[in-house]
């Protein structure tokens, strides 16, 4: 799963095949070209966090609209506007070390969104939280994932995770399994769906 993710978040080059991302192939982008389509259209959320320990809450996501040039003047309005939105608007000033566990992950997740990209790759976000903290991250990323309009590829071994999803794609020996689409399932139902399929993964 680390080598898919690499590969689409354009990290890594694929040894086969081809990734199109609206019918652009990157392998036809130069470097500058995959540079610069990097910081434009993908974010990235890792789950030891990837903070930078000596800057504050507030400094760490503002570090990709610094990157892109954003106007001054928009930057911390933006940066109150989203932490707000992921509940750690009253910890801006806070160094990662102060705050705990989840609201270093939403930092995180914050930083991830905060330039409006078109793809998010989230690597295993909740790994590092406790169940409750899991939970009140994936309702974040969920109701974000809608109002933002951003896609979210989010890998995860979590079927609690995962059933917050609108499509699920089980992964075995490098090839789809299977997939599973949520529609108007309600979480708890979709959890069992996830549940039934995971346990086939082992047959």
């Amino acid at each position: 799963k680390s080598t898919l993710l690499n590969c689409l978040s354009t990290i890594d080059c694929a040894s086969a095949g081809d990734i199109l991302f609206n019918g652009v192939s990157f392998d036809s982008l130069k470097k500058s070209e995959l540079a610069a389509f990097r910081r434009h259209n993908l974010g990235f959320i890792f789950q030891n966090y990837n903070l930078l320990d000596t800057l504050t809450l507030g400094e760490n996501i503002s570090l990709s609209l610094l990157i892109n040039g954003a106007a001054q003047g928009t930057i911390q309005k933006r940066i109150h506007d989203i932490a707000n939105q992921v509940g750690i608007g009253h910890l801006l000033d806070k160094l990662p070390s102060q705050v705990s566990g989840g609201e270093r992950q939403r930092c995180a997740f914050a930083r991830a969104v905060v330039n409006s990209p078109k793809l998010i790759f989230a690597d295993e976000p909740t790994g590092a939280l406790d169940s409750a903290s899991a939970i009140s991250l994936m309702k974040i990323i969920a109701s974000l994932n809608h109002t933002l309009h951003s896609n979210i590829f989010l890998v995860t071994h979590d079927a609690l995770c995962a059933s917050y999803a609108d499509r699920v794609l089980f992964l075995k020996d490098g090839k789809i399994f299977s997939e599973l689409v949520k529609g108007e399932k309600k979480n708890r139902e979709f959890y069992h769906e996830i549940l039934d399929n995971i346990s086939l993964l082992g047959e």
